[in-house]
C-alpha cells in the first residue's frame, strides 16, 4: 500500500507514536499545528536572505559513519541534530503496523530517511532527507511527484539551482493544514544521483517558523555533495 505523507499527516500520527514506527514521529505532528503564510517569495529566491545569509555549519550528514547515511552530504546548521528514520520493527508486526509505517514514511516517489531537528536551535520543523533507488526519472519530476503527493499543496513555483557539479530542482508552496484550514509554505529541492534520487524538504510549525529556518536550508542545498 502506498499512500503519501500528506495523507496520513493527521490520522495516522498517534498509531505509528504506538507502535514506535518513526523517530521524532510525535515531535513532526507539532510541526503542523498551526499555520500562517505569505507565498510572495519565489522559489528561485536566495532562502538565506531571511537573516542575511546562509546558517553556521554544525558538521556534515550523509557520510558512512554520519548519523544519517545517505546518497549526498551536506552541512546542516550549527544546534541542530539529525538522526535517521527507521521503518516499522519486529516490535510492530501486523498489515496495520506496515500500512502506518508506509503511510508515514512514503511521499510520493521517495521514502523518508533523516531527519534533522531544528528544536535544539529554537526553532519548530525539520529537515525531512528523502530517497529512492535509482531510476529514470530527473530530478524535477521526483520533486513534482513528491508535492502532488501532498494532497493539500498548492501555488507551486519551480526553479532550479547547482550545487557541488549537481544540478537540482527546487520549489516552494503552500500547504493548508488539515486541522487549521490555513496555508503555510513549504519548500523542498531534489537531485538525482547515481545511488538514486534525494528530497530535501522544510516545513515548520508555521509560515513564520519556516522563514526563520530558511537559512539553515540554504546551507544544506549550497553545502550539497554527492556521497
Amino acid at each position: 500500500m502506498q499512500v503519501g505523507v500528506g495523507k496520513a499527516r493527521q490520522g495516522l500520527i498517534a498509531a505509528a507514536v504506538a507502535a514506535g514506527l518513526l523517530t521524532g514521529c510525535a515531535d513532526g505532528a507539532q510541526e503542523d499545528a498551526g499555520a500562517s503564510a505569505d507565498p510572495s517569495a519565489s522559489a528561485s529566491k536566495d532562502a538565506g536572505a531571511a537573516d542575511g545569509g546562509t546558517a553556521r555549519s554544525g558538521g556534515t550528514i550523509g557520510a558512512t559513519g554520519s548519523a544519517c547515511e545517505l546518497p549526498v552530504t551536506f552541512d546542516i546548521a550549527e544546534k541542530w541534530t539529525a538522526e535517521a528514520v527507521e521503518g516499522a520493527s519486529g516490535e510492530a508486526d501486523g498489515e496495520l503496523a506496515e500500512e502506518v509505517a508506509d503511510a508515514l514514511l512514503r511521499q510520493g516517489p521517495v521514502t523518508a530517511a533523516c531527519e534533522v531537528d531544528a528544536k535544539p536551535a529554537g526553532h519548530i520543523g525539520f529537515l525531512r532527507v528523502f530517497t529512492a533507488d535509482p531510476g529514470e526519472d530527473d530530478a524535477r519530476t521526483v520533486l513534482k511527484g513528491f508535492v502532488e503527493a501532498e494532497d493539500e499543496a498548492s501555488k507551486e513555483r519551480y526553479g532550479t539551482f547547482e550545487a557541488g557539479g549537481l544540478t537540482g530542482a527546487e520549489v516552494e508552496y503552500l500547504y493548508t493544514s488539515e486541522l487549521l484550514e490555513e496555508p503555510k509554505t513549504e519548500r523542498a529541492f531534489a537531485v538525482v544521483t547515481a545511488r538514486g534520487p534525494v528530497v530535501v524538504h522544510l516545513g515548520g510549525m508555521d509560515t513564520a517558523e519556516h522563514e526563520a529556518m530558511l537559512p539553515a536550508y540554504e546551507l544544506a542545498k549550497r553545502s550539497l555533495r554527492g556521497s
